[in-house]
């Protein structure tokens, strides 16, 4: 009894720290300095701002049609996925500030609404926010085509709601699992989708001590790429002190992204998600409450700007801006499970490039076909 009493309340504990966390309001944060490190930090090289019209594709694992990188070498694009989660995004978003450095953080739209304020912190301390769906289904593109739109649209309303219009036509796949028929989908609506080039395995490691080594090792067999981490693991807000700093000692350069436009959530999605902020994120102060009701169709606004993070301005001042436009593409849309006839074997495909070590097996088993090619 007494065991389960203490588990009891080592839950209840992490609950009310979860809670203690959220609950600190986005503005906290507004006055901070832009860069906190003496020496500079690791810092921002430049900013590539992305017109996303034509529904373009970046990173390099995918088997679809993508874009050229806007990647020199030694440059590199830090993404986190599936948050936030006040505990360990925050803990994420400090040593970003530490080393002066920004990143995309591709979010998940149920988290958004249970966390509304830490996903502002994300935007107050001049980070980009892409979607990640609603509910992060690991086989997206095998579920039906209006269930899977659904979930993608959905997430971004949830995104713009909560972040007061403040999100960008950026999305990833769960799973880094895509398809033609979704990137059309995402074409016709300007959304670029992102895949990466270095995927720091965070979601099967747990050794902070190892996951830098790794990431390091991978990074510099890529000589640079966007990264992949995950803003729900406590390994990763670990380990990213270490990885910045060595990426700073071996004279790699952090590229920020940022669209030419912000995204225009279905209104009738976000009207019927609305309820869901409003039961997450109750009016604290008039300052909360006007973080919570600003305009989420495209423009900022003037509360929007006036509430602008320090830090935010600082990253749109005194940094290269390298415009990209690419042209919109012809998708190839493979035919449905239903439609397609049953072959009579799997032909085993070339697998793709993870930039894993020389002997890491990457070839799809027959028994995992219908699974993600990362997660």
């Amino acid at each position: 009894m007494r065991r389960i009493a203490l588990t009891a309340l080592a839950a209840l504990a992490t609950f009310a720290t979860a809670a203690a966390n959220e609950a600190q309001p986005a503005q906290a944060v507004a006055g901070a300095p832009g860069c906190l490190a003496k020496d500079g930090g690791l810092g921002t090289e430049r900013i590539v701002e992305i017109d996303t019209a034509g529904g373009p594709l970046f990173g390099d694992i995918t088997r679809q049609d993508k874009e050229a990188t806007f990647l020199k070498p030694k440059e590199v694009v830090l993404t986190f996925d599936d948050g936030p989660m006040p505990w360990i995004t925050r803990s994420i978003l400090d040593t970003l500030d530490k080393f002066c450095s920004k990143a995309t953080f591709f979010s998940v739209g149920r988290m958004a609404l249970a966390y509304p304020q830490t996903l502002r912190d994300v935007l107050a301390r001049g980070h980009t926010l892409g979607g990640h769906t609603w509910s992060h289904p690991l086989n997206l593109k095998r579920l039906k085509p209006d269930k899977a739109i659904d979930e993608i649209e959905r997430g971004f309303a949830a995104l713009s709601i909560a972040s007061g219009g403040r999100t960008s036509p950026f999305f990833r796949f769960p799973g880094l699992s895509d398809n033609g028929a979704m990137l059309a989908a995402l074409q016709k609506r300007g959304i670029a989708a992102f895949s990466v080039d270095v995927v720091s395995d965070d979601s099967y490691i747990a050794d902070p001590a190892r996951l830098a080594r790794v990431t390091i090792d991978r990074v510099e067999a890529r000589r640079g790429g966007i990264l992949l981490f995950h803003d729900i693991k406590t390994a990763t807000a670990k380990a990213l002190p270490t990885i910045l700093a060595e990426l700073k000692k071996r004279g790699y350069k952090v590229v920020h992204m940022r669209s030419k436009e912000l995204l225009k959530p279905l209104p009738e999605l976000a009207d019927e998600l609305q309820p869901l902020l409003v039961k997450n994120d109750p009016p604290r102060g008039p300052g909360a409450e006007r973080a919570a009701m600003l305009p989420f169709y495209g423009a900022l606004g003037p509360v929007a700007a006036k509430n602008m993070g320090e830090g935010e301005k600082v990253a749109a001042l005194d940094i290269e801006v390298e415009q990209v436009a690419p042209q919109p593409r012809e998708r190839k849309i493979e035919p449905s499970k239903e439609a397609a006839s049953k072959p009579k074997h799997v032909a085993r495909t070339k697998p793709l490039d993870l930039g894993y070590p020389a002997g890491w097996s990457t070839n799809v088993q027959r028994a995992r076909l219908n699974r993600p090619v990362y997660d």
